[in-house]
């Protein structure tokens, strides 16, 4: 721990640290009062309880239950054996929290209003979690990555909203945090409960990066996305046992948010393309009125979650998209309808065009500015684009989609569904670098008129994919960004990336010219001014860094690591006690922030107040961990002062 600037983020994310036998009575007159025979048998009793597991970038096919016969998922094979596995199963938007809004409250995206990550939803939409708490039921969400964050507007109906992330030795907040500490929680707060409840459970395993990518380098990424798959299952399986006797009237209900893509269609990861890929999704339910071992082959969403659940829990449905699935489950054919889903990622990361699609019977349309017609049940990989045939058949089918896309989307975001990823007071900017570091661009600007198609953007944008899952680092991460950059050179985000890596490699005059170049892009937020600050200050500017500094505080008045970073730097002109104040606001913002505490213990010991210095000191080996490599330095420090 020194007294140089503290690192440019105030949390980074990278690597993860991981019924009963009924007795029938044949009493002669009780057959004389037996419905007739055709009539539908009595609907089981309702379930008395709810758990809702969401697994998040699991592709379908890559669990045993779906036919991949390399899987390690034995507890979702066991959930899909006691209950109903639907096959084709379809997400709202390949993107985490979009998925879970719609999944949590029966609507379409521009019902809710969640068009991106880091775009709240609206506050007057009821959920699963608003509806069963009016309905008497304890509720509770334990959610393990950043963008399901409290500020998203997820949290309203719950009791309890665990969102809060480990820190890392030096005491920086995490952007996610392992299935097993999440799954510790729920069972913690599931066990004595005795009132109906309803606890949703997400974890982020199989979230790039997989495992490890530099221990594990030599591995291909899908054998190590099958690992954490693996991660996730135990986790739920866990989840599931600790309900002991209570599963007999609990209903599990377990879906993954979105898949993932492997190069298939050019991409790689999630939320770029709207190819079933990724909106492909598994979903399993298991519980009283589900029937055990049976798959359902109806094209269904995840909008139609809340109607079956709340009529499988024996409770009025409310206003949702979806519909109830209790038929299919009972065994029969799915209603003709039409199912929607969009991505705005494009628009939103890049400036390029939207994407939105709407499948019905065999036919699958892509609104772009180019469109795709895929017959999906002759062609489920959609590798051959019926649109440019232009025969009657398939252009009255592309046609009439189109305009169904239209009816629920234009190709705009509304002013009032724009990312504003702050949201209840907490810093704009602070969320934009927290949804970064998980891989997810959050760059681009959504007025941009004459938007690119993404298909003609796939190559770069499968390489800015890699650079961002965390899967490429090193030497190869520097590359990888120089050579995005002669391609797309007004490319802020990749500017700000490429002055990150380049300080890590000490290159510091490459990395400053990197995060003015970003600032040029108009890269929202605080860090490519914190960046270039760090750089000014190696070399000595002092007076330049602070100014960029006290730049960053305006646009970013919050966030606590340009505070501290002034806090420093005030310190090393000798204006100790204007060093302390900062130190003092940063540390009000984040009292977790360790490396603003130290130095706030050597501004107060160098002004003096060596008691108030000793308390600061010993606050700070109260808050590290005991195995925290900073605790000597520490120690001797408040050695010093005694």
């Amino acid at each position: 721990m020194t007294t140089s600037p503290v690192p440019r983020r105030s949390s980074i994310g990278g690597n993860r640290t991981s019924g009963p036998l009924a007795l029938l009575l044949l009493v002669p007159f009780l057959a004389a009062c037996s419905p007739p025979a055709n009539s539908p048998a009595p609907r089981p009793a309702a379930a008395r309880n709810l758990v809702l597991v969401t697994i998040d970038t699991m592709r379908a096919d890559h669990v045993g239950a779906y036919g991949y016969t390399a899987a390690r998922t034995p507890s979702l094979d066991r959930l899909a054996n006691e209950g109903t596995r639907f096959d084709r199963a379809f997400a709202t938007a390949p993107i985490t929290l979009t998925s879970h809004a719609s999944l949590l409250t029966g609507r379409y995206p521009p019902g809710h209003g969640a068009r991106d990550n880091g775009t709240p939803m609206r506050g007057n939409v009821p959920t699963l979690g608003t509806v069963l708490h009016d309905r008497g039921f304890a509720t509770a969400a334990f959610v393990a990555a950043f963008p399901l964050d409290r500020r998203f507007g997820l949290t309203r109906g719950f009791d309890v909203y665990s969102d809060r992330m480990p820190r890392s030795s030096d005491g920086r907040l995490q952007n996610e945090r392992p299935g097993r500490q999440v799954v510790d929680e729920a069972i913690a707060w599931m066990n004595g409960r005795d009132a109906r409840f309803f606890v949703w459970v997400h974890l982020f395993e199989p979230h790039a990066p997989y495992g490890d990518p530099v221990r594990d380098a030599g591995r291909p990424a899908v054998a190590r996305y099958d690992d954490e798959i693996a991660t996730a299952d135990r986790e739920t399986g866990r989840l599931i046992d600790a309900l002991g006797s209570r599963l007999r009237d609990t209903l599990v209900v377990v879906a993954s948010d979105h898949g993932e893509a492997f190069g298939e269609h050019g991409e790689i990861g999630h939320s770029l393309f709207v190819y079933d890929t990724t909106l492909r999704v598994a979903l399993l339910f298991r519980g009283p009125g589900v029937p055990a071992g049976r798959t359902a082959a109806a094209p269904v969403s995840l909008v139609d979650v809340v109607p079956t659940v709340m009529g499988l829990l024996g409770l009025s449905r409310l206003d949702a998209d979806g519909i109830d699935l209790r038929p299919v489950i009972d065994g029969a054919p799915g209603p003709a309808r039409e199912l929607y889903a969009e991505s705005f990622a494009p628009l939103v990361d890049f400036g390029w065009s939207p994407l939105r699609t709407v499948r019905q019977g065999r036919w699958k349309a892509i609104a772009a500015p180019r469109p795709e017609l895929f017959d999906v049940e002759r062609d489920p990989d959609e590798r051959d684009d019926l649109a440019v045939q232009s025969t009657d058949a398939t252009k009255a089918a592309l046609a009439g989609l189109l305009s169904r896309a239209d009816r629920y989307s234009g190709s705009d975001l509304p002013a009032a569904d724009r990312p504003a990823a702050g949201g209840s007071g907490q810093s704009t900017d602070d969320a934009r670098s927290r949804l970064s570091a998980l891989g997810y661009v959050q760059g681009g600007r959504a007025t941009v008129r004459g938007r690119p198609d993404p298909k003609d953007r796939r190559g770069l944008a499968a390489r800015i994919a890699q650079v961002t899952s965390g899967e490429i680092t090193g030497d190869a991460l520097v590359v990888s960004l120089r050579s995005i950059l002669r391609e797309d050179p007004g490319n802020g985000q990749m500017h700000l990336r490429l002055g990150d890596a380049l300080i890590g490699r000490g290159s510091i005059p490459e990395a400053e010219a990197q995060f003015a170049a970003a600032l040029s892009a108009e890269v929202p937020g605080a860090d490519p001014y914190i960046g270039l600050a760090f750089c000014q200050a190696k070399h000595g500017a002092l007076d330049a860094a602070l100014r960029t500094l006290r730049t960053a505080d305006r646009i970013d008045p919050a966030n606590p690591v340009v505070l501290a970073n002034i806090g420093v730097l005030e310190a090393r002109r000798g204006q100790q006690r204007t060093a302390a104040a900062a130190l003092r606001q940063a540390l009000e913002l984040d009292p977790d922030l360790h490396e603003a505490r130290f130095n706030l213990a050597l501004a107060l010991a160098r002004a003096g107040q060596r008691a108030g210095a000793a308390h600061e000191a010993q606050e700070l080996l109260r808050r590290l961990p005991l195995g925290a490599p900073q605790r000597p330095e520490v120690e001797r420090l408040l050695a010093a002062l005694r």
